[in-house]
């Protein structure tokens, strides 16, 4: 370990808790030049937003205790880890001046010359995943800048297995475990990043995700709207006997996701649940013919973009993606709440037609339906059908009894009038 000047220490951009600020930078302003003084500062800003509450408190720690975990840099002083605490240490050192703060413990990697050589880019990934994850095994990124580290190692060779290995819990786990955890990563970050990437192209926005989400310190994010959106979607739109049992046609699939995604557009529901609860409600929504009809009609009445005049300022000049998204709020807000207000009402009101009755007539339109055929059952259902229908015949005499038992008592009442 030694001590470097902290104003020689530069920040990588390449950075899993500041993933999608750049990503979105460099989409909108070219790429970001690491080695450009300019560059560091846009890096620098980017950390210190990304969880204030935090840098207060590692803020703090330092002021009192000063640097405990040495950090860890390339010979040519970029950070692998430890971003924060030079940040810190170089706000300290600003406003308070002590010696202690100009200078940061680091430990330096291999460089040309050593033996070995220096580290690959992915074996520098590696090593930012395993930091990232010894704290009690999890990983303190915001869970959408996790999924998208989680992806760029991947697409660099360092499979989402080798990951998940780096932390504590599955370190020693049992190849079961490891392939449940690897479900469990699927699902939490990969698949609702799946849906992100759908919905940036729905807008023409590709790799804007700044658009999508800031970070935890942003209670506008959709990150959650889109978690539960993909579990809709993974669950129940991309499930044949979903879509059979519900009458929901295939072509409708697309024209549902893109009601979906101008709902999560608009984030906020005036006077309705918030956006990532109705996201929760889409299958049930989606099952409904009514409510249905009225969520295709936010696909069909309501466009992606803006019209040309209206996507520039006064001088020609493309609107900003937060102008453009304010605009487009303004212009289509009224017709989204209006629609997904009906098609929950809908809903409602078709709970409420839940009646022994209804439900009597949906169970014999089930058992009655042309494609409840025995001869399509595979060989392996045969036990598991077998119990279930007598399951059904059992309780379909138990409410024949129970309904002449009441109508029983019914005509006696009749007969002592």
């Amino acid at each position: 370990m030694v001590l470097v000047p902290v104003e020689l220490l530069r920040y990588r951009k390449d950075n899993g808790r500041i993933a999608s600020d750049v990503m979105n930078y460099e989409k909108l302003n070219g790429p970001l030049d690491e080695k450009d003084t300019a560059a560091q500062d846009t890096i620098g800003t980017f950390l210190a937003d990304k969880d204030p509450e935090k840098m207060e408190t590692l803020t703090s720690s330092i002021d009192h205790i000063g640097q405990n975990e040495p950090a860890i840099i390339t010979t040519d002083g970029f950070l692998i880890n430890g971003n924060r605490r030079k940040m810190v240490l170089d706000a300290l050192r600003k406003t308070k001046g002590r010696p202690e703060f100009a200078v940061m413990k680091v430990v330096v990697l291999p460089g040309a010359n050593d033996p070995g050589g220096p580290p690959t880019l992915i074996e520098i990934e590696r090593l930012e995943n395993r930091y990232q994850l010894q704290s009690e095994g999890k990983s303190e990124y915001y869970g959408f800048d996790r999924a998208l580290s989680m992806k760029r190692k991947i697409e660099l060779g360092f499979s989402l297995e080798e990951q998940l290995r780096d932390d504590p819990r599955y370190a020693n786990a049992s190849e079961k475990e490891i392939e449940q955890a690897i479900r469990e990563a699927q699902r939490d970050f990969l698949t609702p990043l799946d849906c992100i990437d759908r919905y940036l192209k729905t807008f023409g926005r590709e790799r804007l995700y700044g658009s999508v989400s800031a970070g935890p310190s942003d209670p506008e994010g959709r990150w959650q709207a889109f978690i539960d959106y993909s579990i809709a979607y993974s669950k129940h739109f991309k499930n044949p006997k979903w879509l059979l049992t519900n009458g929901v046609d295939e072509e409708d699939i697309g024209a549902l996701e893109d009601a979906a995604f101008k709902m999560i557009r608009l984030r906020d529901l005036k006077g309705l649940p918030k956006i990532h609860m109705v996201m929760r409600q889409l299958p049930k929504l989606s099952a409904i013919k009514e409510s249905r009809k009225e969520l295709l009609k936010i696909a069909d009445e309501v466009d992606a973009v803006l019209p040309p005049k209206e996507a520039v300022d006064a001088s020609g000049k493309p609107l900003s993606p937060d102008t453009n998204d304010r605009k487009w709020v303004g212009r289509y807000q009224p017709n989204i709440i209006h629609r997904v207000k009906k098609a929950l009402e809908i809903q409602d009101s078709n709970q409420e037609k839940e009646t022994p009755i209804a439900l009597l007539e949906a169970a014999l339109r089930k058992l009655t339906h042309e494609q409840m055929l025995v001869e399509n059952l595979a060989t392996d259902d045969y036990g598991k059908a077998r119990q279930l229908a007598a399951n059904i015949q059992s309780r379909a005499k138990e409410i024949e009894g129970e309904i002449y038992h009441y109508k029983k008592k019914l005509d006696s009442l009749g007969k002592k009038k």
